[in-house]
């Protein structure tokens, strides 16, 4: 059975929630359960290298049977193999393939060749994109609230200030409505300039600062887009939000709101904890 040569065509970037494909290669996994690769999709796949959203839920039909999508992951392919949520290189690798897998049951009344419409259930996915949004702004500004913690210079955000979460960020997962974020303070941070000892006493400050700067954003309810330099799955995308202080970008393979006008709100709580010698500290988001 050929695999595809060319990365899945998606259009849950511009918000699409349904879509019709063509079914390019079909592969059964060793649980029993069934891949359908289509052409195109409308459906958000969970990628395995940073798995922080969730991947959408919903059905694939195909000659007036709706298969529910019991998981969609990314997948690649160099041709002779189809790497289903394991792939040896990551996403946009030249050479590769990367393709929706969607993951189904079981592949009666579905052929190669065959179109199939996939639905995304809406209302899971808009609770989604509102956490991922909130994500992206809770950590710019986490960002400014700690930036008179840095003693050196380190690399920037967006916006101008110290990269806390990238420099620190270990885990993120985002949520229906909200994100949880986990950052990791050791000595290799605190060589770069970050004052860790200071962090406790200025934690609620920090929080304050934070959630000010959030209810700004939301009140101006910027616009927010997706730029992509293709409509290919392993194609660079990056949000982008008109935030009153001037445009901001951050690479981002997620799906997010049109506005931060659809937000009533955005909240930070912090919590800080000792773990391996270290300090650990958790940003929960919610909307």
């Amino acid at each position: 059975m050929s695999l595809p040569r060319q990365d899945t065509f998606v259009s849950y970037p511009d918000g699409a929630v349904t879509s019709t494909g063509t079914v390019v290669h079909l592969e059964l996994l060793a649980d029993g359960r069934v891949v359908v690769v289509l052409d195109r999709t409308a459906f958000h796949p969970v990628d395995p290298v940073w798995p922080d959203q969730p991947a959408d839920t919903g059905t694939l039909e195909m000659n007036g049977v709706a298969h529910p999508v019991l998981d969609a992951v990314v997948g690649a392919t160099d041709g002779s193999t189809l790497f289903v949520g394991d792939a040896p290189v990551r996403t946009g690798t030249e050479g590769w393939a990367f393709v929706v897998c969607h993951v189904v049951g079981d592949v009666a009344g579905i052929d190669i060749g065959a179109t199939a419409t996939v639905t995304v259930d809406a209302d899971a996915r808009h609770a989604l994109s509102a956490g991922h949004t909130a994500c992206h702004l809770a950590s710019l500004a986490l960002n400014e609230a700690l930036a008179g913690l840095w003693t050196k210079e380190v690399p920037l955000d967006a916006r101008g200030f110290p990269n806390f979460d990238q420099l620190a960020i270990v885990e993120s997962r985002i949520v229906a409505g909200g994100s949880v974020d986990r950052y990791r303070i050791g000595k290799s941070l605190r060589k770069s300039g970050f004052a860790a000892v200071e962090l406790e006493p200025r934690l609620a400050g920090v929080t304050a600062r934070a959630d000010e700067l959030l209810a700004g954003w939301v009140a101006s309810g910027a616009p927010v887009t997706i730029a992509r330099a293709g409509d290919g799955l392993g194609d660079r995308r990056t949000w982008r939000c008109e935030l009153p202080e001037g445009v901001v970008e951050i690479p981002c393979g997620g799906t997010h709101l049109a506005s931060l006008a659809e937000l009533a709100s955005v909240t930070v709580s912090l919590d800080l904890t000792t773990a391996d010698g270290a300090l650990e500290l958790t940003l929960r988001t919610t909307t």
